[in-house]
């Protein structure tokens, strides 16, 4: 028996076992799909209601949430429109499955559409877990991020996306006033027990904040 019901993007959906515990939306790497952060999901968060859509754009094959041109190059105006749709996406399934803001946890391209959507469409996310991010747009939007918690996890000998760039990521999530935690872990472009031990921990405190302010 399936929990999921018929909305814009493939998704798998897990109700809450704890209703006051806000949900997390899980966005997968390149080549992942739906199914890709779901345990991550449930280790980093338990109790969570658990919302995992699929990227639509294809890549040789593999699942994106948006196209690029190169590695690190993207198509920023498919950054926008996939930014856009995928938030669409959340208020659907907010409404069908009656579910607060979610909590993004991303990892790699998901991450970087998370980021995306925190600048392009503040208000559909509660707070962000960015894994492997990198800046998503040359020319970021003013965005009122005031309050939201954000953590971003780098790795020291990622080949993929140099720390400079979260770094700057950071620094612009922070200059629309969301409250950043960035740390760089002693790893490459794949994740870490220490990058489970720190999510973990900071979704444990923020939804307690979450829930103590509701």
């Amino acid at each position: 028996m399936t929990n999921e019901k018929k909305l814009s993007f493939v998704h798998r959906y897990e109700p809450a076992a704890d209703a006051s515990l806000p949900p997390l939306l899980l966005l997968h790497g390149t080549g992942g799909d739906e199914n890709d952060l779901i345990d991550l999901g449930r280790m980093a968060a338990p109790g969570s209601g658990l919302l995992s859509p699929r990227g639509k754009v294809l890549e040789g094959g593999m699942p994106r949430f948006f196209r690029r041109f190169a590695e690190g190059k993207f198509d920023e105006d498919d950054v926008q429109k996939r930014a856009n749709e995928l938030a669409d996406f959340i208020g659907e399934a907010r409404q069908a499955y009656g579910l607060p803001a979610p909590i993004a946890l991303g990892f790699s391209n998901g991450a970087n559409i998370a980021a995306a959507m925190l600048l392009l469409r503040p208000e559909v996310l509660s707070g962000a877990v960015l894994l492997r991010a990198m800046v998503p747009l040359s020319q970021p939007p003013a965005a009122d991020l005031a309050g939201k918690p954000v953590l971003i996890l780098s790795g020291s000998m990622d080949s993929i996306i140099p720390a400079a760039t979260a770094a700057q990521l950071a620094s612009i999530l922070e200059r629309s006033d969301a409250l950043v935690q960035h740390r760089t872990l002693p790893a490459g472009h794949g994740l870490s027990q220490a990058d489970m031990t720190i999510t973990r921990d900071f979704l444990r405190h923020t939804a307690a904040e979450i829930v103590s302010a509701a």
